[in-house]
């Protein structure tokens, strides 16, 4: 049997290394979409079936000011479109804001 010679040995490390390091990024980015992913489901949670109705209203003033320009598409703010969209003007009232939007879903989501 021949024996493999140092440099066969070192491009077999090499090789070994990029696949790795491949292995690494793939896995890294799956853990950045993961958390995405769980922050913008407690956000959602939280406007949908938040109990605390002043925080709820405060996070969906906030996202209606900072979602327009941190969107870039238009199908990603058509997609976002009933957080974006003007508050409905109504008669001031005592901390009874509306839950989820029509046809959002409510306890079921």
């Amino acid at each position: 049997m021949a024996r493999k010679t140092i440099e066969q040995k070192l491009a077999e490390l090499d090789a070994q290394r990029a696949t790795l390091r491949a292995r690494l990024g793939k896995q890294e980015r799956a853990n950045d979409t993961r958390r995405k992913v769980l922050l913008g489901a407690l956000v959602l949670h939280r406007l949908e079936n938040g109990k605390d109705e002043e925080f709820a209203r405060r996070l969906r003033e906030w996202l209606r000011r900072e979602l327009p320009d941190f969107l870039t598409r238009e199908t990603d703010k058509a997609l976002f479109a009933d957080l974006i969209a003007p508050a409905p003007a109504t008669a001031p009232t005592t901390g009874t804001t509306g839950g989820a939007p029509a046809g959002q879903g409510g306890a079921d989501a």
